[in-house]
């Protein structure tokens, strides 16, 4: 329907976080991404190397730490890559380790836990989007994309080095500037259509948008009118636990102001947290709300 927002974002209404002033143009001939720090073995690879392994495609929904409740500092994509735990494997890992310092050719810099590079949510070094070369706008000719964590301790763009290091020793751009070091994705949910103050007639009236708690999934999305009852809506399948989900649901509403307001319960069985809570230091909670005009 329209308004809806699409399961997968077309590359280019996708959001962009840069720190850079300038998108890097960057000759993948000459590109490199080194894995330095606490490894067995210095690791170099070129871009030709990369796109030689055997790469896979995953669907990933990766959100910015910035984003409102209700923002649109988020998108799902259809990403080609290569696991970064395949890549850490050929370095070795040394004991004590517990973080991945990745470093953009811009200078920017993003800490992530080892466990998650490491472990099955395929982590990737990721080459395309949505069946086409990684754009130079996200990321080409390599960034990462991480299931299940904002971007800024995670998405590093134009990638080139991976440093296998310890949270008590190094720290991403974000992190001394007052942002958690660690970047948990925090289940959430929005109401797409209607739109805030949009006027609707009176009637059946269609609320739908989307939800997610990425590497963990949705169980059911609720809608309330005037903080009222809970009512359950409909869920369209999810493509995988690290995308949102779409969700609708039809009220009979008669003329008069309402206030609706979402809320989403993940596949463990808990809600979003309702608390109303700013984006720093680690996310924004509560509840994304709109105010309806119904219209006779």
């Amino acid at each position: 329907m329209a308004g809806v927002t699409p399961l997968v974002t077309p590359n280019p209404d996708f959001y962009r976080i840069d720190t850079a002033l300038s998108v890097p143009a960057i000759n993948p001939d000459t590109w490199v991404l080194k894995v330095t720090g606490m490894v067995a073995r210095e690791v170099q690879l070129s871009y030709a190397e990369i796109l030689a392994k055997p790469l896979v495609e995953r669907h990933v929904t990766i959100a910015c730490v910035s984003n409102e409740v209700g923002g649109d500092l988020i998108g799902n994509a259809r990403w080609l890559g290569w696991p970064v735990r395949e890549l850490l494997a050929m370095a070795g890992l040394q004991p004590g380790a517990d973080m991945v310092l990745s470093r953009s050719t811009d200078g920017w810099a993003a800490g992530t836990p080892l466990d998650v590079l490491t472990n099955d949510r395929d982590a990737l070094l990721a080459v395309g989007m949505n069946g086409v070369p990684l754009p130079l706008e996200h990321g080409f000719p390599v960034r990462l994309v991480v299931p299940g964590l904002y971007g800024y301790v995670s998405a590093t763009k134009w990638v080139t080095e991976l440093k296998v290091t310890r949270f008590a020793d190094d720290a991403g751009y974000w992190t001394p500037r007052g942002w958690s070091a660690r970047g948990p994705i925090k289940t959430s949910s929005r109401i797409d259509v209607p739109r805030n103050g949009r006027p609707v007639s009176a009637g059946s009236v269609v609320f739908a948008g989307v939800a997610w708690a990425q590497h963990t999934g949705i169980r059911k999305v609720e809608v309330r009118i005037n903080r009222g009852s809970w009512r359950e809506a409909e869920l369209a399948p999810g493509i995988s636990l690290d995308t949102w989900y779409q969700w609708k649901l039809a009220l009979d509403l008669t003329p008069g102001q309402y206030e609706v307001q979402v809320r989403a319960t993940d596949l463990q069985g808990e809600p979003q947290d309702e608390t109303a809570r700013p984006p720093a230091p680690d996310g924004a909670t509560g509840l994304h709300t709109v105010r309806v005009d119904v219209k006779s």
